[in-house]
């Protein structure tokens, strides 16, 4: 039901335009809350940034509300994952209504990492979309959308080369954090219940370890070959995006001695959610160390 009333507003709002009182600044819409920390980053207040996934939300079956198209129909541009499965779904209708939007897909610049687990909507997705989480993928991100807002705003190139640089600086820190966990000596493995982490995981020499198996649930079968696979290497942290279930990671982790990690990913400020997370594993190292 909810599709037929969005698709009917699509429709409309690209028929008329929308209604209301709207905002002077150019509005760049995004995929997802961390795409805005990069936009934001480099442009400043240059333009107001519409978030189609907000905070809470699974961006891989994700669908829309009435207000985003609103925002969309608007839109001077559209930034995509290229991957993710709610764009698999709705990013030509996004473009339908509003079909003089500027596109990026920030996968352009991404070597992807096979999507074996990632399924939505009964769709396979073309590879795993969760590269923002590493910051090397990150420096391709942060290049990709000072270029594409020049483009879009060439007035302002040289705040946004400014701010670019700024940008690059502050990953360069997530980037040498990261470095530091590759660099130290032990175990390089780690849980996490949902696959968020691959990217992170082959660009900095880690090993990530999932709870959810194809998109599913692990099997009792699993269940017990991960509680053997925790003891065995010892691992002291148990990653769990907040948009998920626990209770799978809870028994593993009460079966192991093993802390649950709440970690988000998808939060709109970049910078303090990846450190975070390399945090999170470098304390786990540590510990499963000793």
């Amino acid at each position: 039901m909810k599709k037929t009333i969005l698709i009917l507003l699509m429709a409309a709002v690209a028929s008329c335009g929308g209604t209301g009182k709207q905002s002077d600044k150019k509005i760049i819409s995004v995929s997802i809350g961390p795409f805005k920390y990069f936009v934001k980053g480099i442009a400043d207040t240059i333009f107001d940034v519409n978030v189609m996934v907000p905070p809470g939300s699974n961006p891989h079956n994700y669908e829309p509300y009435p207000e985003q198209i609103r925002q969309l129909s608007r839109s001077a541009a559209y930034i995509s994952d290229g991957y993710l499965g709610f764009e698999m779904t709705w990013l030509d209708r996004f473009f339908g209504v509003n079909k003089n939007m500027k596109k990026l897909s920030l996968s352009g610049s991404i070597d992807p990492i096979a999507a074996d687990h990632h399924e939505s909507g009964g769709h396979a997705e073309a590879a795993d979309p969760h590269y923002w989480v590493s910051p090397a993928c990150a420096f391709r991100i942060a290049l990709s959308v000072r270029d594409f807002l020049t483009t879009i705003d060439p007035d302002h190139r040289e705040l946004f080369e400014k701010n670019y640089e700024n940008l690059r600086r502050q990953i360069a820190v997530a980037d040498s954090l990261a470095r530091g966990l590759s660099a130290a000596h032990g175990n390089r493995e780690f849980m996490i219940y949902h696959p968020n982490l691959a990217y992170l995981a082959r660009d900095y020499g880690l090993k990530e370890i999932t709870v959810e198996y194809e998109g599913k649930e692990p099997s009792p079968a699993r269940m017990k070959d991960l509680i053997d696979i925790a003891r065995k290497e010892n691992l002291k942290t148990i990653l769990v995006q907040k948009e998920y279930d626990t209770k799978n990671p809870k028994a593993i982790a009460d079966e192991t001695g093993a802390r649950i990690v709440i970690i988000d990913p998808l939060s709109e400020d970049w910078f303090a959610s990846v450190t975070g997370i390399i945090g999170a594993l470098k304390a786990g190292f540590e510990e499963g160390s000793k």
